[in-house]
C-alpha cells in the first residue's frame, strides 16, 4: 500500500468559532462539494454538528457518473482545534482527514490534511497518478472557492 498525503491551507476572515460551526456541520458538505459530483448525504447526519464516533454516509459520482457509496467516521473532535475523520467503506484502501483551524490575525487558518491510499496496489497507483491526486485539487480548489463566497477570503 502507498501512502498520499495532500494538504490544502485556505485564510478566512471569520473567527475561529464561526469557521468551526460550518465545518463541524456535516450537512454544509454538499454546499462546497463540486455539483457535478451530486453529492448526497444518506445517513448519520440529524442536522447536529460532528461528534466523536458519528457514522456519516454519501453517495457521490466523482468520477464518469459511476456512483460511490461512502461511509466515514469521526474519530476525534477537539473544538475549535481539529477533527479527523476516516472511510469505514468507500473507494480508498485507507482514507483519513485532518480539519484543523487556527486562530491568526484578523480571521482563522484551516488546513485540511488527507492521507489515502488506493487499492489494487499497481493498478492503483497508476489510477492515482492519472485520476485521483487531480481530482482531489480540484474538489479542494472548488472547495476553496465556495468556502470564499460563503464565509469570505483574505
Amino acid at each position: 500500500m502507498n501512502l498520499h498525503t495532500k494538504t490544502w491551507v485556505q485564510r478566512l476572515p471569520v473567527p475561529i468559532d464561526v469557521a468551526w460551526d460550518f465545518f463541524s456541520q456535516p450537512d454544509n458538505l454538499a454546499r462546497i462539494t463540486p455539483p457535478e459530483m451530486f453529492l448526497r448525504v444518506d445517513g448519520g447526519s440529524t442536522g447536529k454538528p460532528i461528534s466523536e464516533g458519528m457514522q456519516l454516509s454519501y453517495t457521490l459520482y466523482p468520477f464518469m457518473m459511476i456512483p460511490v457509496r461512502w461511509t466515514t467516521e469521526i474519530m476525534r473532535v477537539s473544538r475549535p482545534d481539529f477533527f479527523e475523520d476516516r472511510q469505514l467503506e468507500g473507494p480508498y484502501e485507507l482514507w483519513h482527514h485532518t480539519h484543523r483551524f487556527r486562530e491568526i490575525e484578523g480571521g482563522t487558518e484551516m488546513t485540511d490534511i488527507v492521507e489515502y491510499a488506493l487499492p489494487f496496489d499497481m493498478l492503483g497507483e497508476v489510477v492515482e497518478a492519472l485520476i485521483v491526486g487531480r481530482r482531489l485539487d480540484e474538489v479542494f480548489e472548488y472547495r476553496r472557492r465556495k468556502v470564499a463566497e460563503i464565509l469570505g477570503a483574505f
